[in-house]
This record gives C-alpha cells, structure tokens and sequence, in this order.
C-alpha cells in the first residue's frame, strides 16, 4: 500500500463516491493536505532513488576495484589474493544486481506516485475554480448552487433553518404535552 493509497481513502471516507453527499469544502481541505503529503512523500521517493543510485555508483566502483585486484594477484601467480578478491567480486556483482532492480523498482514507483499526484494536483486545482468533488453528481451540485445563489441553503449547511425547526418542534412538543395536562384535569375534574 502506498502513501497515495492511505491518502485517497482518508478522502474517500471525506466524500464518498456512490453517495457524493459529502461536504465539498471539508473534502477540498483534505484533499488540499492530501497535495501537501502527497508532495513531501514524491519528495521523499526521490530522495531515496538518488540514494539508491549514489550505492550503485559506489558498489560498481568496488565491483571494478576487486576485479582488477584479481587480475593483478593472477598476474603475479598469487593465487589465494586472486581467489579472494573474486570471492570479493561476486558479492559486488551480486549486491549491484540487487540494486538495478531495486532502482528500476523506485523508478516505477516514482513514475506512478508523480502520476498520482498530478490527478491531485489537477482535481483540487479544478475545485478551487468551483468544480465539483470526485463522485459528486454535477447535475445537483450545480442545483444547489443556483439554490444557494438565489438565497437558499443546503439542508446539510443550514444551521438557521434547523434552529427554527428545532423551535418549532419544542413548541409542538409543549402544546402536546399542555393539551394532554389539559385532558387529564378535565378527566379528573380539576378545571381551574
């Protein structure tokens, strides 16, 4: 799993695709942090490929140095130096071997996280000129707007809308429970 695997389902948990009801703006803002991670972790990558190709570099070297220590002990009949610095040799042989795949791998991997981060980069660069979240519909996002550009709210970012109804409701609430009081007294026959 990736850095952008672990940032894509923090966003997917912000804005989920099947539903888009999520909040555009706190998906914005994550994705906005998302860029920000995403940027430090290409930044990173490329750190450690630089690294890695810096210890091919001197494995090589010492690649060439062991085999050119063996043919100079060959040259003057030294044969256990010889042997040892072919013993040398292959374990340098080896270890750049490793490391080639190992840079071809960070490669791979570099290449599709600067991908990654570009669609980022891209999706949040299109919500700040007003489009839309990935998996929001366009067609009722656009309503809302014109909704919210005519005066009205989202249900969902109305605060006074549902303060009005919360009072609405305790006053339905108080006039149900004095009619009932009312009904009791009368049952009761305590009118005052």
């Amino acid at each position: 799993m990736s850095v952008f695997d672990g940032l894509r389902a923090r966003l997917d948990r912000l804005f989920p695709e099947e539903g888009g009801g999520g909040d555009a703006r706190a998906y914005a803002a994550g994705l906005r942090d998302a860029v920000v991670e995403a940027k430090a972790a290409v930044g990173q990558m490329r750190d450690l490929l630089a690294a890695s190709e810096r210890d091919l570099v001197n494995e090589r070297r010492q690649l060439e140095d062991a085999e050119r220590r063996g043919q100079l002990a060959a040259g003057i009949d030294d044969a256990e130096t010889a042997a040892v610095a072919g013993r040398f040799a292959a374990r340098h042989r080896e270890r750049v071997g490793v490391l080639e795949r190992k840079i071809g791998v960070q490669r791979e991997e570099l290449a599709l996280a600067e991908r990654e981060l570009e669609e980022m980069m891209g999706e949040f660069r299109s919500m700040q000129r007003g489009g839309t979240p990935r998996g929001a519909p366009p067609a009722a996002e656009r309503a809302w707007r014109d909704i919210e550009a005519a005066g009205g709210a989202r249900p969902e970012t109305d605060l006074e809308g549902e303060l009005l109804k919360a009072r609405a409701d305790r006053r339905l609430h108080e006039q149900a429970v004095e009619a009932q009081l009312a009904h009791l007294k009368k049952k009761l026959g305590k009118n005052e």
